[in-house]
């Protein structure tokens, strides 16, 4: 687990606990997949099903008659970061043909998207007419849950081994002089976008494909995205679906720079 420090990334074995969570929780994604009432998350010309608060669990990863989430990787966050309450997760489902352009997005975003996996640190998002970045969202870590079977080529997600520690220096230096309760309103464009090209550059590219039963951890500062489906890819019917769980610092963008 040491290496997750070092990499900003850990992948955790089968586990049966999380398999029996699966189970109950793959009907429940689906059936959010397809309620009218998160239609606006269906993007990408019906290639991504963004879902967003999409699965209806309690604090601690109930859904319908499961157990709390449990397992190495929620023992191992909460060693290091105590019991956080879970959001509603995020139910991400990637389908053939992905990606081709998101709605109103750009031809240079189409490009990016394609050719830099839409690589992005989670939180940051672009605000305005300029997609001016600030820390607006300081999540604690980012879990993903695979939920339904698909082969190592069906869109995995991706990141760049090492990215946290340049994403944390940086930011580190960018919001040294200002006071901790206006962290979040500091425009941090250009040196997110300096970083992430050094990130390009100098971190090595890794492809995280996992199944069900298995799961994953990415530091809160990793650099990641979202591979192509390649031509060759499978996957169960109902997409390569994966669970995230982000909960946020009740400390803001404070505990976000500082803590491990």
């Amino acid at each position: 687990m040491k290496d997750f420090w070092s990499k900003g990334w850990v992948k955790f074995p089968y586990d049966p606990t999380v398999a029996e969570w699966v189970n109950h929780a793959l009907p429940v994604a689906c059936e959010s997949v397809s309620n009218p009432a998160f239609a606006e998350w269906m993007d990408c010309e019906g290639t991504w099903f963004v879902g967003v608060d999409a699965l209806p669990n309690d604090t601690e990863g109930r859904v319908a008659r499961s157990r709390p989430l449990s397992g190495p990787a929620i023992d191992f966050l909460a060693e290091h970061y105590g019991k956080l309450p879970l959001h509603k997760g995020q139910v991400s489902v990637i389908y053939p043909g992905y990606p081709r352009p998101r709605c109103g997005e750009s031809e240079a975003a189409g490009r990016y998207r394609r050719n830099r996996d839409a690589a992005h640190v989670d939180g940051l998002r672009p605000i305005g007419p300029d997609r001016r970045r600030r820390i607006d969202e300081p999540h604690a870590w980012i879990l993903g849950i695979p939920l339904t079977e698909a082969s190592e080529d069906a869109a995995p997600m991706v990141l760049w081994e090492g990215s946290h520690i340049l994403i944390r220096d940086a930011f580190e230096l960018a919001l040294a002089d200002h006071p901790h309760e206006t962290l979040h309103e500091v425009d941090i464009t250009e040196v997110y976008q300096t970083t992430r090209r050094e990130i390009f550059e100098t971190c090595r590219r890794i492809e995280l494909p996992a199944k069900p039963g298995e799961a994953y951890l990415l530091h809160r500062h990793c650099l990641h995205g979202v591979a192509p489906w390649r031509a060759t890819a499978t996957a169960s019917p109902d997409g390569r679906m994966i669970a995230y769980f982000r909960p946020e610092f009740a400390g803001g963008v404070a505990e976000w720079i500082k803590l491990p």
